[in-house]
């Protein structure tokens, strides 16, 4: 697979942003480069602006035009605790508030009922609600505040992303667009010629 490394555009970055994340209230982790942004070669047949989890891989593609995709290092949920299958964006938030689902409180907790947008927050810079149907599903594409984990299982099934890289992605994402997330043991099959090497 031809992965090119996607110079960091801050373009995107509000000034709240760049506040924020110059003052984060975390250590800077050293993301390994294949989980960097990069863009990439893409046979699969989603379309343009659709978003594939390749939840195995710790990969998520924006596919882009021409058998292009930008592919984005992520730290995905635990097996038991992972949403996969086909939503849509049904909601969109900047430096979003956090509210703990009851479940969470129970297994992680206390933590307060709220907790306000911020950079310690941890859905991060964005969050992108994955909703089936009309329904909220509940999981998040989302930015954290724990970047250490990128590549890893260990979310409680939503899907982490460098701040940063949420910030891309966001400005990229248009309301509605579809979201694919591939379930444990199934992998993005790309041809033979392009095998998915990281």
């Amino acid at each position: 697979m031809q992965a090119t490394l996607s110079p960091s555009n801050n373009a995107s970055m509000t000034p709240r942003d760049r506040q924020l994340l110059a003052h984060t209230p975390y250590a800077q982790a050293s993301v390994p480069e294949q989980y960097l942004r990069h863009i990439v070669d893409y046979s699969r047949k989603e379309q343009p602006g659709t978003i594939l989890v390749d939840t195995d891989a710790r990969y998520l593609y924006y596919v882009l035009p021409d058998g292009k995709a930008i592919r984005y290092g992520v730290a995905v949920g635990e097996e038991a605790m992972a949403f996969s299958g086909v939503a849509r964006v049904g909601k969109m938030a900047a430096w979003p508030d956090w509210i703990p689902t009851p479940e969470i409180q129970e297994r992680l907790g206390p933590y307060p009922s709220r907790v306000p947008g911020g950079a310690a927050n941890p859905l991060g810079a964005r969050a992108l609600y994955l909703y089936a149907g009309n329904k909220d599903t509940l999981y998040r594409i989302h930015g954290t505040n724990q970047p250490e984990y990128i590549g890893q299982a260990i979310s409680s099934g939503c899907i982490r992303m460098r701040n940063e890289d949420v910030i891309d992605l966001y400005d990229r994402v248009k309301m509605g667009s579809t979201v694919v997330v591939l379930p444990p043991g199934r992998t993005a099959q790309f041809g033979a010629a392009d095998g998915l090497r990281g």
